[in-house]
């Protein structure tokens, strides 16, 4: 049989040891690259097609639920797992929306990372067990079809959000994607029009309700 190829992504240097660590007394797993940031995390993919990536959820540059969107577009063969600390609804869901296959505490039972990884490589959902079903019931029943105002972003502008409720200012932002100021300010204008959202402090606020940043990142 073909090894399970595994890519762990994680900006925790001693977090990515311990895990590769577990990997490797995983019978049939291979762990074929690590990363430390989100935009790492998807040029690896695209260089080594992973079968499986363990995915820090908050991670600098591009966060996990954006890399794993990303992911699961360039990628679709290659299944994502969200690593995360938090349970709540809207960070599942996201996770979920966002292509990935599964999603797994960081504090949960260390068998349960084989468990994970043979699940998804199978092409199965796994959802560590203390994910209560309402989450996932809930879940169920908004892909049928109603989409937030997270939805209805484009790829650009949850970027930028991402970014500027980590704090970055504008001349920052355009530095690191290549835009002019004046573009990100556009971008910033429109995202406050569309979530009808008139201030910075009320885009950071909403970035972490919907599990674009989280209070640790």
């Amino acid at each position: 049989m073909k090894p399970i190829r595994v890519v762990l992504a994680d900006d925790h240097s001693l977090f990515r040891a311990g895990i590769q660590a577990l990997l490797t007394q995983i019978e049939g797993v291979e762990v074929v690259g690590e990363a430390d940031n989100g935009r790492a995390a998807l040029d690896m993919i695209r260089s080594r097609t992973p079968d499986v990536v363990l995915m820090d959820i908050a991670m600098p540059e591009m966060n996990g639920l954006e890399t794993a969107a990303r992911a699961s577009k360039e990628c679709p063969n290659c299944k994502v797992i969200m690593l995360s600390m938090h349970a709540g609804e809207e960070y599942v869901m996201q996770a979920l929306r966002a292509g990935a296959s599964g999603y797994l505490l960081k504090d949960a039972a260390t068998s349960e990372l084989e468990l994970a990884v043979r699940a998804v490589a199978r092409g199965e959902t796994y959802l560590t067990p203390t994910i209560s079903k309402r989450v996932i019931d809930d879940y169920l029943m908004r892909t049928t079809g109603t989409h937030g105002p997270l939805d209805q972003l484009t790829k650009r502008q949850r970027e930028i959000l991402q970014l500027i409720a980590k704090g970055y200012t504008s001349k920052e932002m355009a530095q690191m994607l290549n835009l002019s100021p004046k573009t990100i300010e556009t971008h910033r204008t429109q995202l406050m029009k569309q979530l009808d959202i008139h201030d910075v402090a009320g885009l950071v606020r909403y970035a972490i309700r919907v599990g674009l940043v989280t209070l640790d990142a």
